[in-house]
C-alpha cells in the first residue's frame, strides 16, 4: 500500500526538495568559507607565497571530495542516501575550528581534506535525492534549483568572508559562519530529511534506459554521450579550480585591494547560481548538447579575454560571462548523465561523473603550478581558457 502513495515530482515533494535545497545551501557555505580569503591567509598568517603551497589545499580537496563523489554513487543504493548525508555533515564539524585556529599550513590541507569528504558527501547525496523526487520531467529544473542554491551560497559567503576579513581580520571572525552552517546542516539532515530509495523502485519500473554492463567505463568515456558529458565536467571544474586558487593572486598583483578581490570573486558564483534558475528549467525543453557546447565556449572566452584585462570593470563583465557559461552547464550535465542512466544505475552514474568533474579542480591547480614555474602566472588564464575552449569542441563532434 505504501508504494501506492509514492508519487514523483516536484510539486508532489516540494516540502522534501526544500528541505533538500536548504541543506545544500549550507553544503555550499562550506566551500564558501575559503574561496576568497584562502591565498590571503596563507601569504599573511603562514609566510606562504609559493604558488605550489598556496594551491596545495585545492589540489588536495579535488582529490579527496572526487573520491567520496564516486564512493558515494557505489554506496547510496546500499547504505542510503539519508545517512550518507548525515555522515558528511557529521565530518565537518572541525573544518570552521580548524581554519579559525591552525598554527601551520598542514592544518590547512587536513581541512580540506575533511571539507572534501563532506563535499562529496553532503552535495552528492543532495543531487541524487532531488532527482530521485522528481523523475524525468522536472530533472532539469530540479538540479537548476539545487546547483542554484550552492553556488549561490559560496557566492555569498566568498563575499562575506572577504567583507568580514577587510573590517575585522583575517581570523577568526570569518569562520564564525561555519559553525552555523555545520550546526543547521546536521540538525535538518537528521530530523527532517527522509531517504527517497522507494522513488527509485517507483520509477525502475516505469523507465526505457537499460542498465550498463560496465557502469564506470561507460560513463567515463565509452557511451559517446556520457563519456563527452564527463570530459567537459572535468574541463568546467579545471577551470574552476583554477579561478579558486589563482584569480585572487592575479587579481592582487594588478593592484585590487581585498574588497574588489572579493567581489570580483564573489560575482562569478553569484551569476553562475542565480542563473541557473532559469538554465536548468530550459534544460528540459531545449537540445542539452547544443546548451553544453555554448557554456563552454562562453566559458573560454571569458577566460581568454581575462588575460588581457586591466580595469575592474572589464573583469566584473568577465566574471559574469564565466559565471553565465557555468550556469548553462552544470545543471545540464547532471539532467543528461540521468536522462541516459537506469534510475537503479543512476547514483553510481551521477558518481563516476562527479568523481572525474571533481578531480579537475586537482588538474587545474597542477596545471596552474607547472605553468607557473615557466611563465608568468598570469599565462594559467590563457592556457585553460583554450582548453575550454577545446572541450566544448569535443561535445560539438562527439556527442550524438
Amino acid at each position: 500500500m505504501r508504494e501506492k502513495t509514492v508519487v514523483l515530482g516536484l510539486k508532489e515533494n516540494w516540502k522534501q526538495f526544500l528541505l533538500l535545497l536548504i541543506v545544500n545551501a549550507f553544503v555550499g557555505g562550506m566551500v564558501g568559507l575559503e574561496r576568497t580569503i584562502l591565498p590571503e591567509l596563507a601569504e599573511k598568517h603562514f609566510l606562504i607565497t609559493a604558488t605550489s603551497v598556496v594551491l596545495s589545499f585545492i589540489i588536495v580537496f579535488g582529490i579527496v571530495k572526487a573520491i567520496t563523489n564516486y564512493f558515494t554513487g557505489v554506496l547510496a543504493n546500499r547504505i542510503g542516501r539519508k545517512k550518507l548525508l548525515v555522515i558528511g555533515w557529521l565530518v565537518a564539524v572541525p573544518i570552521p575550528f580548524i581554519l579559525m585556529y591552525a598554527e601551520n599550513w598542514n592544518w590547512i590541507i587536513f581541512a580540506n581534506v575533511l571539507l572534501g569528504i563532506n563535499q562529496g558527501l553532503a552535495w552528492s547525496s543532495t543531487v541524487v535525492m532531488k532527482i530521485d523526487l522528481v523523475g524525468e520531467k522536472n530533472r532539469g529544473l530540479a538540479m537548476g534549483l539545487n546547483e542554484s542554491f550552492g553556488y549561490l551560497s559560496i557566492a555569498i559567503v566568498a563575499y562575506t568572508t572577504g567583507w568580514i576579513a577587510a573590517n575585522y581580520g583575517l581570523r577568526p571572525y570569518p569562520f564564525y559562519q561555519g559553525v552555523g552552517f555545520v550546526v543547521l546542516g546536521i540538525l535538518i539532515s537528521v530530523f527532517f530529511i527522509k531517504d527517497t530509495a522507494k522513488y527509485v523502485a517507483v520509477e525502475t519500473k516505469t523507465t526505457k534506459v537499460k542498465e550498463h554492463q560496465n557502469v564506470f567505463w561507460n560513463a567515463t568515456w565509452k557511451d559517446r554521450n556520457l563519456g563527452s558529458i564527463s570530459q567537459a565536467g572535468f574541463v568546467n571544474n579545471l577551470n574552476d579550480g583554477m579561478i579558486w586558487g589563482i584569480l585572487p593572486v592575479i587579481l592582487s598583483n594588478r593592484g585590487f585591494n581585498l574588497k574588489d578581490i572579493a567581489l570580483i570573486v564573489a560575482i562569478y558564483p553569484a551569476i553562475w547560481g542565480v542563473g541557473q534558475l532559469i538554465t536548468g528549467k530550459l534544460s528540459d525543453h531545449y537540445n542539452k548538447k547544443n546548451m553544453l557546447f555554448v557554456g563552454m565556449a562562453l566559458q573560454g572566452i571569458s577566460l581568454i579575454a581575462m588575460f588581457w584585462a586591466v580595469h575592474k570593470l572589464s573583469f566584473i563583465v568577465l566574471s559574469s560571462i564565466l559565471g553565465g557559461g557555468t550556469a548553462i552547464v552544470y545543471p545540464t550535465f547532471l539532467s543528461a548523465i540521468a536522462d541516459h542512466t537506469n534510475p537503479n544505475q543512476r547514483a553510481e552514474s551521477i558518481g563516476v561523473f562527479r568523481l572525474w568533474r571533481d578531480l579537475g579542480y586537482s588538474f587545474g591547480a597542477i596545471i596552474t603550478i607547472a605553468i607557473a614555474q615557466f611563465l608568468e602566472v598570469d599565462f594559467t588564464i590563457l592556457c585553460i581558457g583554450a582548453l575550454t575552449m577545446f572541450s566544448a569542441l569535443i561535445i560539438k563532434l562527439r556527442m550524438t
